[in-house]
């Protein structure tokens, strides 16, 4: 095995994407070393190059989303093996567990085995998307961040519990999108009423979405649009795509009582929040945040199932050549904006 690994660092704000040698770490107490063979890329990865955003030091190495083969195991991993095919998360916690590179070190609590029925590269572009779906759904409240702390369906009266139940989820052909909506089916909701573009409404009705309202309807008509859905007041919504306008339509479509999460910094009008009459809270799908320990290690726990019982189906991907050095304009391609398609690399093709 090489103790050198290619890797993309970033110096500073704004500042291009360097390939570079870096040493391989080694796994500590309770961690793994990943070999890293599929990456999927996401729009905070852009966020973080040109704003800094959550970047808590300078030179930085991206990346959240990943699979690959076990290199290594630490002191006390029981869960997985050396060989094993696994996919995991980075973290904002420890910046040395990014992905835009060819080994990564995680810890263990994180890692999920991928089943045989999903390739690494669809296993790639999973972890930080579905763990956002799935915290905006079933983490606990802990203001101001949190989910709707709902039961999820892999622990016991889960399944099917909101039966009857209507939710609304905005964005539903973004990457965290779709899995809210699978998440969603199986919690038993319905209707499950999504945004998207109109030509992604079949995809979207076979992950389980029974309405697509348009995208490019007025969103100061959402609230009618979701009414002639249903009568029902909606007490759940999650507003994956969380622009100023979203949220505060998403916020007025919401019944008094009744919760929405946010996936971006709150841009709500302070006014409607001073009532207090409705939850809000801002979803991190950051699986190693304490605050979510809980909920994503029952995640993890649970992942390999889901998608080896075909519960839940992998987003659509697309695999960009060239290895690291295709992720700058890949990451070009998610700043203009797309839906419905998760883009990957694979790492160890890097020249």
């Amino acid at each position: 095995m090489p103790n050198k690994q290619k890797a993309l660092v970033c110096y500073e704000v704004g500042s291009v994407l360097s390939l570079e040698l870096i040493d391989i770490p080694e796994p500590g107490p309770g961690e793994v070393l990943v070999e890293l063979r599929g990456i999927g890329l996401n729009s905070l990865d852009w966020l973080m190059q040109d704003r800094g955003s959550f970047v808590k030091q300078w030179p930085a190495i991206f990346g959240f989303d990943a699979a690959g083969l076990v290199a290594k195991v630490g002191e006390g991993v029981t869960s997985v093996a050396v060989g094993d095919r696994v996919m995991h998360s980075g973290t904002l916690e420890e910046p040395q567990m990014s992905t835009f590179k060819q080994y990564t070190v995680i810890c263990a609590d994180f890692v999920a085995k991928v089943p045989p029925n999903i390739s690494l590269d669809e296993a790639s572009a999973i972890p930080l998307v579905l763990a956002t779906g799935a915290f905006a759904l079933y983490d606990s409240k802990h203001p101001p961040r949190g989910g709707l702390a709902l039961t999820p369906p892999w622990e016991d009266g889960g399944r099917g519990k909101y039966a009857g139940e209507p939710i609304v989820i905005a964005g539903g052909a973004g990457s965290v999108g779709q899995f809210a909506i699978q998440l969603a089916r199986l919690s038993g909701f319905s209707p499950i009423v999504t945004t998207a573009s109109k030509h992604n409404e079949a995809y979207l009705k076979s992950l389980g979405a029974t309405h697509v309202i348009d995208r490019v309807l007025p969103l100061a008509t959402l609230a009618t649009n979701v009414a002639q859905v249903t009568d029902k007041p909606v007490m759940y919504a999650f507003d994956a795509v969380s622009t100023s306008e979203t949220q505060n339509a998403m916020y007025d479509l919401v019944a008094p009582g009744g919760s929405l999460i946010i996936d971006r910094r709150s841009e709500i009008d302070e006014a409607k929040l001073a009532t207090g009459e409705k939850y809000v809270a801002l979803v991190s799908g950051d699986a190693q945040n304490p605050q979510s320990h809980e909920c994503a290690k029952a995640l993890y726990a649970h992942a390999t199932e889901l998608f080896a019982s075909g519960d839940i189906k992998p987003n659509r991907i697309e695999v960009v050549p060239g290895g690291l050095a295709g992720v700058t304009a890949a990451l070009d391609r998610l700043r203009e904006g797309l839906s419905a398609l998760k883009l990957v690399v694979r790492p160890q093709e890097t020249p």
